[in-house]
């Protein structure tokens, strides 16, 4: 099951990632500016930040059938986007397919929180989450292809067509644990032990303002806020600065423009391999989850140093160990929404955790394409340095550890079961 909503992953972000690629050979065709190409991505961003909407539908009406909905209708977006012809029907396109695809993070959220027990979600989310990356990888060497093959609005299509393809099979063969025939009663009643039984599915629909006083969330939704510009600045800015900056042509950026998020497949994993080690040692869950956030926020050091490096080469290396420390903190923190709300909360908290995400990405795709005319690249790379730092840190203060107050209960809690 897992493999599955991976390989939706990977059909969603090769999907957003694709007019990135395209965008040297886009922009020229169509004499857009960089200025209307951040807004191109700003109107994305705005239409992603609806994320509680999608996870709140996804809540309401199961994931099968609300992913399936979301997912047919960014292939056919995705696909509309070969018959743009200019700046404002690209905005368009971008704000219809943002909210489509906002769908893709709640639903891999509560599609972990549903097959998986609590010590596993993290690894699991991590194999989730290499679908972001892989997508992205995939992304420049399919389109470049699919360019210098036949032109910038065949990817388009290749991309949307790919996207149906995996509804097909979502629909197929996708099933929550307590129908799936292949299931036994053994793991069946393996992934219920592991679930916590304080957050499990009350039957009631999850409410949008009862989740906004809670300081988990905003323990979630704040580090996020500032983490998430990393993942975009990789998808849709490296592949220009590469261009405009390193002189790449678009062969060059085809051979190394996937190894940031090669890097970052790998931080996936060892984000969720990590988490677990640290539980072994007798760290609580919440715990291990922001140590390894903050090892990422201190990895991410070396982001800052990418635009005063002479080689374009070891530019490319600092990017890549960006991408890798950014989904070593992102599947982490990612994951919290699922160890700290009930199951019939975690698309809606995801999705809105989300917006918040995309909230620091868009500002930060602005403040980009309102300054790096006059400033250059440089000062973003040390500005993502030192929000992932500041992330780490509201980590801490904001999120209350469930186990640690449990502890500090006294022993008439730890005699429950």
């Amino acid at each position: 099951m897992i493999g599955l909503v991976m390989l939706g992953a990977i059909i969603n972000y090769l999907t957003r990632s694709t007019l990135a690629v395209a965008a040297p050979t886009l922009l020229e065709d169509l004499r857009i500016s960089t200025r209307e190409y951040s807004w191109i991505v700003g109107t994305f961003q705005v239409a992603i930040m609806f994320q509680p909407v999608c996870g709140y539908v996804l809540d309401v009406l199961g994931l099968k059938r609300g992913l399936a909905i979301f997912a047919t209708a960014w292939s056919l977006i995705s696909m509309a986007h070969g018959l743009a012809h200019n700046w404002q029907m690209f905005a368009v396109l971008r704000g219809l397919l943002g909210f489509a695809e906002g769908s893709a993070n709640p639903a891999g959220m509560k599609a972990t929180a549903e097959w998986f027990p609590a010590r596993e979600r993290g690894l699991a989310g991590g194999v989730y989450n290499i679908g972001a990356s892989v997508g992205s990888m995939l992304a420049p060497p399919l389109v470049v292809w699919a360019i210098l093959t036949y032109n910038w609005q065949t990817a388009f299509v290749i991309t949307g067509v790919l996207g149906l393809i995996w509804v097909v099979l979502w629909v197929w063969l996708y099933k929550a644990p307590d129908t799936h025939p292949s299931l036994s009663a053994e793991e069946r009643a393996y992934i219920a032990a592991g679930q916590e039984a304080h957050l499990r599915d009350d039957g009631r629909r999850p409410s949008i303002a009862h989740i906004a006083r809670q300081r988990n969330f905003w323990g979630i939704a704040l580090p996020r806020f500032l983490a998430d510009p990393t993942w975009g600045t990789l998808t849709f800015w490296v592949p220009l600065y590469l261009s405009t900056v390193r002189h790449f042509d678009l062969k060059q950026i085809a051979l190394f423009a996937w190894m940031p998020f090669l890097a970052a497949d790998l931080g996936c994993l060892f984000g969720g391999v990590l988490v677990m080690w640290l539980q072994k040692r007798g760290i609580t869950l919440i715990n291990a989850r922001r140590w390894a956030f903050t090892l990422g926020a201190c990895l991410m050091m070396g982001m800052g140093f990418v635009g005063v490096v002479a080689s374009p080469y070891t530019a490319i290396a600092l990017l890549s160990l960006g991408g890798f420390a950014h989904q070593t903190l992102s599947v982490t923190v990612i994951t919290m929404s699922s160890d700290l709300f009930k199951r019939s909360e975690v698309a809606t908290v995801a999705g809105m955790a989300g917006t918040f995400g995309n909230a620091g990405l868009l500002i930060f795709s602005l403040l980009i394409g309102g300054l790096v005319a006059t400033v250059g690249y440089t000062p973003f790379f040390i500005g993502l340095a030192v929000l992932d730092l500041a992330g780490a840190a509201l980590l801490w203060i904001l999120v209350k550890d469930p186990a640690a107050a449990e502890l500090q209960s006294g022993p008439a809690a730890l005699a429950r079961p």
